[in-house]
């Protein structure tokens, strides 16, 4: 999917009896606000100069000859009228585009959200949730900006000028001619300096995006910032991010001042011009002087139309730029959409997995698992041993389905991945994390992620995971909020959360990836005796460095610079003594 411009118009075509209805409000504001400027300027002849004219004459035959008080009383009540219907016109023109324009960017955070939940791992790491969080929010405004206030101020202010135009060649057609061909020379002249002008909204926002990432990673890690006494390297380093964003937000500000007001310069010019033109035309033509102030007051009235016009250049420029950033997004790669052609989880309490010369590369160039050849039997408790880096989180997490296949194949119950699909898969493993994340929410939310849930599941759960007791002393019990990454509980309390967590999405398949490391051992050796009544009919894999958690597991894979270098049972691998220590860590 890419978002162009044309796609934009085709989504504002969906809209077709709310686009037809605002353009005909449009014409009627025109159409009731063009007279206007000319109603009072004719009295000047009628009244003043004591000319017959049009006004004066159908007033007359209405209501009789009046004396001018009553003619001026009456002329500025129509033109006060006209003037209030076309302000009232307006509002509800401009409320149907607004309307239209945020169900449109609705939609493109909506496709945002869709592919960025597809979105391949390894590519939402490498863009960072800053600059993703300044696509949703400053690029998206942008193009909603465009849509809801520029287009719908061109329809009224092209067809203002239009009406303005009619009027002006039925007053005088050479004066008129003469006004209009001026006129396009400087929105030509102040397209130029948007396009330029627009580069530097690119570098304001590319600025936003750097601080934005750098304030948001500053914040996440702020604990260890603080327990490594780093808090004023890294506030020194938003300040230089800060002083970037000023620097181009100046840049951007002055530079687009100085050509708008260039633009503003060249149209007052022009308005000077065509004023002495029409002085011009009074002194050595047939212009009346009543006329000639209403060309002033057209003028006057074009002025703002072509401003606007002006403005929107730039507007379009900014929105054609954010566009263009929006649909990194869309060509980020996603995860395989692997199809729902068989279900080996249904039916069954547990599964069996087979990796089967499975490769793995972050970078395609340096291979994190190397021709991985493993059969866990359902049922069966197994641990992953190795060092730090030789591979057994990304083991883990290709298991769960967090990383395509490379190379190999993964089956579950002697089904390809490929033939079950990744959700499903997602469903009926649970890998329990050395540090899990909790959203800034209650207890009850952490558990349950948003399902409903009986109450009296979620305390069994607790009690299991060792933590019913923690939890009945807190003041709101469920309802307690955690914090932020949940900082309000202890390490411990929080690899339990996961655990109970995991209890109540009863799944098929367990992999507790050193999801008990901050556990005293005591307490790990009564969560596992606790757990045994639920792990008894389950797979699970165990990736620890503790010999106590270790020995939980019937068969133990022993990994090294991510290949399998040595399977067997507990008792043959420890027997290595040396060998099974180093790789444990004891």
């Amino acid at each position: 999917m890419r978002y162009t411009f044309k796609k934009i118009l085709n989504e504002l075509l969906k809209y077709k009896k709310e686009f037809i209805t605002a353009n005909i409000i449009a014409i009627i504001a025109v159409v009731v606000s063009t007279p206007a400027p000319l109603l009072m300027p004719l009295l000047v002849d009628e009244v003043l100069l004591k000319k017959t004219g049009f006004l004066t004459k159908h007033i007359d035959n209405l209501l009789g000859h009046q004396e001018a008080f009553v003619y001026i009383l009456i002329v500025l009540f129509m033109t006060l009228s006209l003037r209030a219907i076309f302000f009232g016109l307006t509002i509800w023109h401009d409320y149907i585009f607004s309307k239209i324009s945020k169900n449109i960017t609705y939609k493109i955070r909506k496709d945002m959200l869709l592919h960025l939940s597809k979105l391949s791992l390894s590519e939402f790491e490498s863009i960072g949730s800053g600059k993703i969080s300044s696509l949703f929010l400053v690029d998206v405004a942008t193009i909603e900006t465009f849509l809801g206030m520029s287009i719908s101020k061109l329809i009224v202010s092209v067809l203002t000028v239009l009406g303005v135009a009619i009027v002006l060649l039925l007053i005088n057609w050479k004066l008129a001619l003469f006004i209009l061909l001026v006129n396009p020379f400087v929105v030509i002249v102040s397209k130029k300096f948007a396009r330029k002008v627009s580069l530097y909204k690119k570098e304001e926002n590319r600025t936003f995006e750097a601080f934005s990432e750098a304030l948001s990673e500053t914040l996440d890690l702020f604990w260890q910032i603080r327990a490594s006494n780093q808090e004023r390297n890294f506030i020194k380093r938003l300040f230089v991010k800060s002083e970037e964003i000023k620097n181009a937000g100046i840049n951007f500000a002055y530079k687009s001042d100085v050509a708008l007001r260039f633009s503003y310069l060249l149209f007052l010019g022009g308005f000077e011009i065509f004023r002495a033109a029409s002085i011009f035309t009074v002194a050595y033509g047939e212009l009346s002087i009543g006329l000639m102030l209403a060309i002033f007051g057209y003028l006057w009235v074009m002025m703002g139309p072509i401003q606007e016009i002006l403005n929107i250049q730039y507007s379009y420029h900014n929105a054609k730029r954010a566009l263009n950033r929006i649909n990194q997004i869309f060509k980020m790669q996603q995860e395989p959409k692997y199809p729902h052609l068989k279900n080996p989880f249904k039916g069954s309490k547990t599964n069996s997995i087979r990796l089967k010369g499975v490769d793995f590369s972050y970078d395609n160039k340096n291979s994190i698992l190397k021709d991985i050849n493993i059969f866990i039997e359902k049922g069966k408790n197994i641990a992953i041993v190795g060092a730090s880096g030789s591979g057994k989180t990304t083991l883990a997490q290709i298991m769960v389905g967090f990383y395509p296949l490379q190379k190999g194949e993964l089956f579950y119950d002697e089904v390809n991945i490929k033939e079950i699909g990744l959700d499903v898969v997602r469903e009926n493993i649970f890998l329990v994390l050395q540090t899990p994340l909790l959203f800034n929410s209650t207890i009850r939310f952490n558990l349950t992620l948003g399902k409903d849930m009986d109450d009296k599941m979620i305390w069994e759960a607790l009690k299991i995971a060792q933590l019913k007791d923690i939890i009945s002393s807190f003041e709101s019990g469920l309802d307690t909020q955690v914090g932020k990454n949940g900082v309000k509980l202890s390490g411990g309390q929080r690899q339990r959360m996961s655990i109970a967590r995991m209890i109540l999405q009863d799944p098929n398949i367990i992999i507790l990836d050193e999801s008990t490391s901050a556990l005293d051992i005591h307490t790990e050796e009564s969560l596992f005796v606790a757990l045994k009544e639920i792990l008894k009919e389950k797979t699970v894999i165990i990736i620890a460095h503790r010999l106590s958690t270790i020995k939980q597991a019937d068969y133990i894979y022993m990994l090294e610079d991510g290949q399998v270098i040595e399977e067997g049972t507990k008792e043959e691998l420890i027997s290595l003594e040396g060998k099974f220590a180093k790789h444990i860590g004891e």
